[in-house]
Formats: C-alpha cells, sequence, structure tokens
C-alpha cells in the first residue's frame, strides 16, 4: 500500500542572504500539513560576505556551496533535535539551496547546493534542484510557494493573497480551493533594497522595525524614477532577480530618507501588483522578514486599503512557511505531483520537478 503521510523536513536559504530556515512537517503533500519543528540559523557575516560576492558572479562557486551545504547539514541535525526526532524519522529533505543567478527569459535559473552530499551527510533522501524543470519548460521557476499558500489558507474566504517579503516580494492570489484558481508572481523589491542600504550606510543589516524610514522623508522625485522600471507593467506571472533593480537613485539621499524611499518603493510595488488581481483580494496575510518591519506593514495597510494582517495573526509561523513549503513540494515531488502551475510561473502546463538524492 502506497505511504499515505510522509514526515518532510524543508530548508530555505532566501535572498536576503541573513541564514537558513528548517521546518519539519507532517503531510500528503496533496491537502494536509501538520507542521512539526521549526528553527533559523543565522549565518556569519563572514560567510555572508562570500555569499554575496558569488550572486551573479559566480567565482569561488564550489567552496561556498561546500560550505553551505555542511551548514545546512548542521540546520538539519540541530532541528530533528528541536523536534525530538532522529534522521531515521525523516522520509525526505526538501533542500531548495540558495539561487545566486535567475534569468528565466534566457532560460537560466541557478541554486548552489550539493543535494548528494547533503543526502550523505544527514542519511535521508533529499529532493534538490526544484526549478530547473520548470524554466525548461518555459515557465518563469519563480515563485514557487504558492501551492503551499493554498493548503494554509483553506477555509479562510477567498480572494485572499499571500505576500511574502524577503529579498524579493512575491504575491500569491487564491481565488478559490483548487489549484487552478492561483496566481502568483514576484511583485518586485522586498528587503533586500533597503537591507543593502542600511548596511552600507550604517553597518548594520537591516533597518529594525522600520525606525530609520520612520524618521525619513520619501523623495518622490526618486520614487518615480525607481518605479520606472519597466518589470511592472509586464503581464503575470514573471519573476525577478535579486539584483533586477538599480537603487543608484537614492544614492544623494540620507540614511532616514534612503531607508523611507526603498520603503515606499517596496510599497508602491505591491500596490501595483493589485491592477493584475482577477477580482481584488480583501485580505493579505504577510510572511517573510518583512513583516516584522511595522513601519512597511503601516504602509502596507494605506497603500492597499485593505484587510493587512501579518501571518502570526492568523496562526502561522511567518519564518516558517517557505522552509514548510520546501517540505511540502519534496513530498510532492517524491510523488509526481505538480509544484508550478500556469497561473503561478507561467508553465505551459502544471509541471512537477526537483531531483531525487539517495543517501
Amino acid at each position: 500500500m502506497a505511504k499515505e503521510m510522509f514526515t518532510a523536513l524543508g530548508l530555505m536559504s532566501g535572498t536576503s542572504m541573513d541564514g537558513i530556515d528548517a521546518a519539519i512537517v507532517r503531510t500528503d503533500g496533496k491537502e494536509t500539513v501538520h507542521p512539526i519543528a521549526f528553527q533559523s540559523f543565522a549565518y556569519p557575516e563572514d560567510f555572508r560576505a562570500r555569499l554575496r560576492r558569488l550572486i551573479g558572479n559566480g567565482n569561488g562557486r564550489d567552496d561556498v556551496e561546500r560550505a553551505l551545504t555542511e551548514r545546512h547539514a548542521e540546520a538539519v541535525a540541530s532541528c530533528l533535535e528541536v523536534g525530538s526526532l532522529s534522521a531515521g524519522d525523516l522520509d525526505l529533505i526538501g533542500f531548495h539551496g540558495h539561487t545566486i543567478d535567475h534569468a528565466p527569459a534566457e532560460g537560466r535559473t541557478v541554486q548552489i547546493g550539493d543535494g548528494q552530499l547533503l543526502a550523505s551527510r544527514t542519511g535521508v533522501p533529499v529532493v534538490a534542484d526544484f526549478r530547473s524543470n520548470d524554466v525548461a519548460q518555459g515557465g518563469e521557476g519563480a515563485p514557487f510557494a504558492p501551492a503551499y499558500h493554498r493548503i494554509l489558507t483553506a477555509g479562510m474566504p477567498r480572494p485572499t493573497a499571500v505576500l511574502n517579503l524577503g529579498g524579493v516580494g512575491n504575491v500569491t492570489w487564491i481565488g478559490g480551493d483548487g489549484e487552478g484558481a492561483l496566481l502568483a508572481f514576484d511583485t518586485g523589491p522586498g528587503n533586500a533594497l533597503i537591507d543593502d542600504w542600511v548596511l552600507a550606510k550604517t553597518g548594520r543589516p537591516y533597518d529594525e522595525d522600520g525606525k530609520l524610514a520612520a524618521n525619513g522623508t520619501i523623495d518622490q522625485k526618486v520614487l518615480a524614477a525607481l518605479l520606472a522600471h519597466p518589470y511592472f507593467e509586464l503581464p503575470p506571472p514573471k519573476s525577478l532577480d535579486r539584483n533586477d533593480f538599480d537603487p543608484s537613485p537614492v544614492d544623494g539621499l540620507s540614511v532616514e530618507d534612503g531607508a523611507a524611499t526603498l520603503g515606499a518603493f517596496t510599497v508602491e510595488s505591491v500596490a501595483r501588483a493589485t491592477a493584475f488581481f482577477p477580482p481584488p483580494a480583501h485580505r493579505w496575510i504577510v510572511s517573510g522578514g518583512g513583516r516584522k518591519n511595522s513601519w512597511l506593514i503601516g504602509e502596507l495597510r494605506k497603500a492597499l486599503n485593505a484587510n493587512v494582517e501579518t501571518a502570526e495573526a492568523v496562526g502561522w509561523n511567518g519564518d516558517a512557511v517557505e522552509a514548510q513549503a520546501f517540505a511540502f513540494l519534496a513530498v510532492r515531488s517524491h510523488l509526481g505531483l505538480p509544484l508550478s502551475y500556469p497561473g503561478t510561473t507561467k508553465v505551459p502546463a502544471p509541471a512537477t520537478g526537483g531531483v531525487r538524492f539517495d543517501p
């Protein structure tokens, strides 16, 4: 008899480059997901700097990829301990890796991370390379969490929007309970431009709770220049690379005004995304690091004129959603079920994906 429920661990290293999220779930890969454990692991600053240098470059990839994979193996061991589980309790690990290059228009998306090494280190089958099959079939290769967002929002009024504010922002519009009632795309910058600005100007990794932005003034002329990017006129599904936007228009601004203007860029990008929704979403649920920035959340509420809640307000762990999604997707890959859809990545037909590595 086929196995009905799986215990899977998902790993996510996002575009913010702040560290690894690890989540363990029990799931059938279809309609049921039960969270079991979660833990985050911050990257040391020296490793984050090595990873940052690799983005869009690739020089020194092998050394960084091995170090990244070893850190993920440590994250697996620690998350298992938190969940009072052993490696033998896991059926699968979903290993996203770290995106260093994303150019779907050129048929390319690159996530580093050695799936075979991780399987050997952990003793657990690993599913990795989730995005390549989608891109090979003409899809955008992102975003990939919408199939999980649909499960998370089961029973909620429709339409609902799930907004993930990581380094890049992405939204899933959920119009119904069926797999076809999904529209998803990257909205624009999330936290990456703000984080990079604050790091360069203050040495701090991010604008804690939006305090700098709250004390700044949005430069409307600079904001207009940022919003002139042609991406915002493209119909979805569509996706972005972390470095697709040039933040140089803010160069002459103060630290506070730059943070406010880049924050407004993120907010207005999300607001513009609503033009592509079939009917509007009256409820927005925000996950990812950006939900911890109360200034951003306040600006989103004003711009969207809708009910905007953080993940925690609806009972989710907003740090865990992406990692949980890749645990869920690993099981779907194992079962040969779709990971992406025409409405989420522009792939011509629902597509599975992922490559399995056995210990």
